[in-house]
């Protein structure tokens, strides 16, 4: 901890808040703060904006191959440092080391795939149909982004939105979480580092989000909005976003449908459950949320995966043998607790888990609900913990219906050995991406993003990049 920068890094320089404020970093194994960091206000938002509109010209003409080499070197670099994240990580916001160093990993190659995809920007050349002009296509950078990232996956998510940005030749203000401050201001360390030119990524920490933000978005001079987080939050930043008529991507909350059919692999199911739903806690937006089984196999199902479920074990991520740390804080622990009391009131029946244990720290144990009642609010809310509700379906049309009912559309999941299912159940789930007998989708090169309230654009793959530029058509005379 003593190494990890801990203030604003503006226009390539460290720097306190200009009013002196502070933050508690709180390690939610054990609710004790792990250090302080610089608690950004107005005016600092105002200059790491200046220096990203001071440095965007200059960036913007700079080679491709030149942005390439600078994620290129990053990537290396994070994967030299490969155990120093995973414990950073693990600190602020308490996944087990194992999957913290799992998402070192995957962070870090949204670095490569993008220091890839920067020499592969192109435009054309071609005659228009009438044959008076010839019309010549190029792309350029939006220009200046604000990047607001979670804390579930504090480096992947800040990689993930850097990546592209850097690539595309935009300059970016990046707003972490308040809970999960250090690996943002520990990757801005590494790109000042690979040689990215100062001013290019300004990172503000801080607990005032409005008074940061929305300044910013209004003003105009902030060209680009990529957000992830809530829907609730999204959707005010797209209001605020309006004014100035900000480019906007958005990858908010899920409610993913997780549908097990009469003939599908139960062993594959449950091996999928177990990822779809214990990734990172269960705090994921991808996370399985509502688990549709077809009646004749509910119960073997249920019965498998409380067995997987009550086999994890529980405790500070830095301890060997965890599977299961801590959730963010006290707040989403309640969350938790309050969706299953509900659901047990409604006569959901506890498979496993479903009683928050005594002690220090924010654990809830890995809890599978059984006979889930359709209207328990955890069925239209989204859980961010380690609680698998199981409802049982009869046949496909019906549970397509079902699966559909919400106003998200992230991902969902299907099991069935029957490929004509397969295909036609995924086209009919209103989601952007769907997990066939898989429960992880995630990957740097696809297209990352949802459909309904569940976002705006896409995220990685080769259409990532196309959320940073921008067309200009240039009309030439054929002589």
């Amino acid at each position: 901890m003593t190494d990890t920068p801990t203030q604003l890094f503006i226009g390539g320089a460290w720097v306190d808040a200009a009013d002196g404020a502070t933050m508690p970093v709180d390690d939610p194994a054990t609710g004790e703060a792990l250090c302080h960091v610089a608690d950004a206000g107005m005016k600092d938002a105002k200059l790491a904006e200046e220096a990203a509109v001071q440095a965007q010209e200059a960036w913007a003409r700079t080679a491709p191959r030149v942005r390439s080499e600078i994620l290129r070197r990053a990537y290396e670099i994070i994967l030299e440092r490969t155990d120093e994240l995973a414990h950073l990580m693990t600190a602020e916001m308490g996944k087990p080391l194992a999957e913290a160093r799992g998402e070192v990993a995957y962070a870090a190659e949204f670095f490569r795939w993008f220091s890839e995809e920067a020499v592969r920007i192109d435009g054309g050349l071609t005659t228009l149909p009438d044959g008076r002009n010839r019309m010549l296509l190029s792309r350029r950078p939006v220009g200046p982004c604000l990047l607001i990232t979670p804390w579930n996956f504090p480096l992947a998510m800040g990689t993930r939105k850097i990546g592209p940005a850097v690539a595309a030749g935009c300059t970016m203000v990046l707003k972490p979480a308040p809970q999960t401050p250090l690996s943002s201001l520990a990757l801005a360390a590494i790109l000042k580092e690979a040689g990215l030119p100062d001013g290019v990524l300004n990172v503000v920490t801080t607990s005032r989000a409005g008074e940061v933000c929305e300044p910013l978005l209004r003003g105009g001079r902030i060209r680009k909005l990529s957000f992830t987080g809530s829907t609730a939050v999204g959707q005010l930043l797209l209001a605020q976003s309006a004014e100035a008529v900000v480019r906007t991507s958005m990858e908010l909350g899920g409610n993913a449908p997780f549908v097990v059919f009469e003939d599908a692999d139960l062993d594959k199911a449950v091996d999928g459950a177990m990822v779809a739903k214990m990734r990172n806690m269960g705090e994921a937006c991808t996370a399985a949320n509502r688990f549709f089984v077809h009646r004749s196999v509910a119960q073997e199902f249920g019965r498998r995966l409380a067995e997987r479920m009550g086999a994890l074990v529980v405790g500070p991520g830095t301890r060997d043998g965890v599977d299961v740390g801590p959730l963010i804080d006290r707040r989403g622990r309640a969350k938790v607790e309050e969706l299953v009391a509900d659901a047990v009131e409604r006569g959901a029946q506890v498979l496993v888990g479903g009683r928050t244990p005594e002690g220090p720290g924010c654990f809830y144990p890995p809890t599978v609900l059984a006979d889930v009642d359709p209207g328990s609010r955890l069925m239209d809310t989204e859980i961010f913990g380690p609680v698998a509700a199981i409802l049982t379906f009869d046949d496909e049309d019906e549970v397509i219906r079902r699966a559909n009912d919400t106003p998200w559309g992230l991902v969902g999941y299907v099991f069935t050995e029957g490929l004509d299912r397969a295909l036609r159940v995924s086209e009919r789930l209103e989601v952007g991406m769907v997990g066939l007998n898989t429960g992880l989708v995630s990957n740097p090169a696809a297209p990352f993003g949802g459909v309904k309230q569940s976002g705006l654009g896409r995220e990685g793959g080769r259409v990532g990049i196309d959320e940073f530029l921008e067309y200009q058509y240039l009309a030439v005379p054929v002589s």
